[in-house]
């Protein structure tokens, strides 16, 4: 069985956010594989710690630290200092994520979720394709 279903996620503030729920609501109570794609190149997925909200503000500090808005030798930045900075941060953490499932519950650790990356100071609503394959 494969099923597929596009969400738009409304917009957040630049900052990492917590998304699981979002996803785990469209999925079919049965056993298979999750695969989830952001269409967009100035955010991005991961999944980490999920518990502590400390983990997203320290990961929001250090990618603002690793790929600084500050630095002037960006030359794409038609839609601001975030433009080029959201492209290489999206680039480092990816456009994708997946994890199995089992009788529609996610076969996640204890501490994961899945996070939407917001990278844009002003961002505008997200799309996702959340793919379930498995029987």
């Amino acid at each position: 069985m494969i099923f597929q279903k596009e969400l738009v996620l409304s917009p957040k503030k630049r900052g990492f956010h917590i998304i699981t729920q979002e996803v785990l609501g469209v999925i079919p109570k049965k056993t298979g594989l999750i695969h989830i794609f952001i269409k967009h190149t100035s955010a991005s997925l991961t999944i980490n710690e999920n518990a502590d909200p400390s983990v997203r503000f320290d990961f929001e500090n250090h990618f603002n630290l690793l790929v600084s808005e500050k630095e002037k030798h960006y030359t794409h930045t038609h839609e601001g200092p975030d433009d080029m900075t959201s492209h290489i941060k999206s680039s480092l953490l990816g456009s994708s994520v997946s994890f199995p499932v089992k009788g529609g519950l996610p076969c996640l650790g204890t501490w994961q979720g899945v996070y939407l990356c917001e990278h844009r100071n002003n961002a505008k609503p997200r799309k996702i394709v959340v793919t379930f394959m498995g029987i």
